[in-house]
């Protein structure tokens, strides 16, 4: 496919995915200039989405490497399946075996588990790799795929270099957990995803749940956007607004009224406190502005 800006425009809308002419100029030019793209913004925003949209934009797989703290190379790039070489020694034992001989054997890609870092690099074709939420990545976990994605190859002692056969897709993720290094920053195309306002998430309702009415698509879409603005733990994300919906379309509600709010209102919401702060205000956010 010929990456240009109308097809990242129309493979965006055969994903099915909403977002703004900025967010589709990002994309095209991330893809263009072979970049990584960070995208920053609130949890449940949408940046996960991209990355999926992406590999389905370009007909490819997905490989995610999900962050955490204490997340190490052992456990992103690679490491050697240690009980299949143990049994491999012991059938060698039997067989007389010298250990120079067995140990090429041991050292060889049948014994190597692949971690998503090297799967993409040793992907046959170009994949889209996901590092899912790097701000909970430790500073020195940040550094290593700082390096990685400079030259898109690593040194696997017993192996030797392994480039990558196509250059991945790179997508990174961060919630602002913490700060990312200048660095990192540099050498990425940057987004920020924000939620969506009251229009582009009523397209998103009547996109992914069409038969819900159009009167409560923009009701629960006003009221989505009103509780964003309050002090919450965490804000609804565009999946739950989505849950919620299919919910009261479940139920066959015609019209967000204080009572279907307060039956229902738990979707949206996952904390005792924001539940709380939320019913004590249904009735100035289901208000019109």
């Amino acid at each position: 496919m010929e990456i240009t800006a109308e097809a990242v425009r129309a493979g965006l809308r055969a994903a099915r995915y909403i977002t703004t002419e900025r967010i589709e100029t990002i994309l095209h030019l991330a893809l263009v200039i072979e970049r990584p793209l960070l995208i920053e913004g609130p949890a449940g925003a949408g940046k996960t989405e991209i990355a999926k949209v992406l590999a389905k934009l370009l007909d490819t797989d997905l490989v995610r490497l999900q962050c955490y703290e204490g997340l190490d190379e052992a456990k992103a790039l690679y490491e050697w399946n240690y009980p299949k070489q143990l049994l491999r020694i012991q059938a060698d034992q039997r067989a007389d075996r010298g250990w120079n001989e067995v140990a090429v054997d041991l050292f060889s890609r049948e014994f190597l588990l692949e971690r998503p870092l090297l799967r993409a690099l040793t992907a046959p074709r170009r994949v889209v790799l996901l590092v899912d939420e790097i701000d909970k990545a430790d500073e020195e976990m940040e550094a290593f795929l700082l390096e990685l994605f400079s030259d898109f190859q690593v040194s696997i002692p017993e192996l030797g270099t392994v480039r990558a056969a196509q250059r991945p897709v790179v997508v990174l993720t961060s919630n602002r957990e913490r700060d990312l290094s200048e660095a990192l920053r540099r050498r990425c195309i940057y987004a920020w995803l924000d939620f969506p306002g009251v229009e582009k998430e009523r397209e998103i309702l009547a996109l992914k749940v069409p038969d819900l009415p159009p009167r409560l698509q923009e009701q629960a879409a006003r009221f989505v956007n009103a509780l964003r603005k309050l002090e919450l733990q965490k804000a609804p994300s565009i999946a739950e607004t989505l849950d919620w919906a299919r919910a009261l379309r479940a139920l066959g509600v015609e019209e967000l009224d204080a009572p279907v709010v307060a039956r229902t209102l738990s979707l949206v919401l996952k904390h005792e406190e924001d539940l709380r702060k939320a019913q004590s205000r249904v009735a100035t956010l289901l208000a019109p502005t």
